[in-house]
């Protein structure tokens, strides 16, 4: 009897145990709730087709239009002047920008035009007998001979006869020699070939000058050049002539530019041609950084929006009855921020700002009222 005990009560505990886990089981099993459909806000604009301006924007550092790198064809000791020799010093046009001493060099210039001068007086005794109507030019030619001048041309030669004598006596070797050595004495003095400045001064005063030394930089102020890289795609759109806006870095002045010149050749690595943009300015620095703004042509039919609402480079997210679709659009100019798009149809709802997640079938909402697209 009690084994038969035992086992009741085993079972019954069983039974009991198996039913409280059902219950506890019961009790855990909720029903969840059903996820609600998220509907998302968008922004939108209502297109409006217009004329939109294509603007390319570049930028660069300026360089002097004009500009000479002084070097020097003789040797000789760096002497003072009016001006000192220093980077930033202005100079005027045709003021003297340095000057060598030449006083050695100027002697063998005098003592060459005395040899030619004798040469010459020694001849006008036998011109007065033999071409005595090739004498008075010669006497006059040397009764006017200045040492301190340079050597004027020497007189006409009317006949064969007279050129034969004159050349037998060496008088034009004599003559040509002596002009080469009035042009060399003029090397020992460097004028300025307009106005500007000096940017580098590579020797001081009282310093050995040696020939084919460079000595300083010098160039033009007041007029400069841009040189900016256009990328190939918009080299047709780009025309000498054609007016330019440059700012400053930090937008605070304004100037007005010509596109000059355009290189013929593209930079292979970068693929971009290089135009250069003249611009005339007191208030400009050589290698100061400006921005151009180049109106390159107007595009009828078409609007400007931000690169970022472009999906794969060609498509545009609309909304259709709070459903977004996606449009197939055709990119006409990309630049930093935006992009100028043709093939959008009037009055399609366009989304303005980027959604997380979109996708074509989406239901949406419309944060605000529809407003024209600006067509800048």
């Amino acid at each position: 009897m009690r084994i038969v005990l035992q086992i009741v009560v085993s079972l019954l505990i069983v039974a009991l145990g198996g039913f409280a886990m059902i219950k506890l089981f019961d009790l855990d099993k909720k029903e969840r709730p059903k996820p609600k459909p998220v509907v998302k806000t968008v922004f939108v604009d209502t297109v409006q087709n217009g004329l939109v301006p294509i603007v390319i924007e570049a930028n660069g550092n300026l360089t002097a239009k004009r500009r000479v790198e002084l070097y020097s064809e003789v040797q000789g000791v760096l002497i003072g002047g009016s001006k000192v020799f220093k980077p930033g010093q202005v100079f005027r046009k045709g003021e003297t920008l340095l000057r060598l001493d030449a006083s050695e060099f100027r002697a063998t210039v005098n003592s060459q035009k005395s040899n030619l001068i004798n040469q010459i007086t020694a001849i006008l005794p036998d011109l007065r007998l033999d071409y005595p109507e090739a004498y008075a030019k010669w006497e006059l030619y040397v009764n006017s001979y200045n040492i301190n001048k340079s050597l004027s041309e020497l007189p006409e030669i009317t006949s064969d006869k007279e050129r034969y004598f004159i050349t037998g006596r060496n008088i034009l070797t004599s003559y040509y020699n002596v002009k080469n050595l009035e042009q060399r004495l003029y090397k020992y003095r460097i004028v300025a070939p307009y106005t500007g400045i000096l940017t580098e001064a590579n020797v001081t005063e009282g310093a050995l000058v040696r020939s084919g030394q460079k000595i300083g930089e010098f160039i033009e102020t007041g007029i400069y050049e841009l040189p900016v890289a256009i990328s190939k795609t918009y080299a047709d759109l780009l025309k000498v002539g054609k007016e330019v806006t440059l700012k400053n870095l930090d937008d605070s002045k304004e100037y007005k530019g010509v596109v000059t010149r355009i290189n013929g050749n593209i930079e292979q690595a970068s693929q971009t041609i290089t135009a250069f943009i003249e611009v005339k300015d007191e208030s400009l620095r050589e290698g100061m950084y400006l921005e151009a703004k180049l109106n390159a042509r107007q595009e009828t039919d078409a609007i400007t929006i931000d690169r970022n609402l472009l999906q794969s480079e060609k498509q545009l997210f609309v909304v259709r009855d709070t459903i977004l679709d996606i449009i197939d659009v055709k990119p006409v100019y990309f630049s930093e921020k935006t992009v100028v798009i043709k093939g959008v149809p009037n009055g399609t709802i366009l989304v303005n700002k980027p959604v997380p997640g979109a996708y074509a079938g989406m239901r949406v909402k419309v944060y605000e009222k529809n407003k024209t697209a600006k067509t800048e």
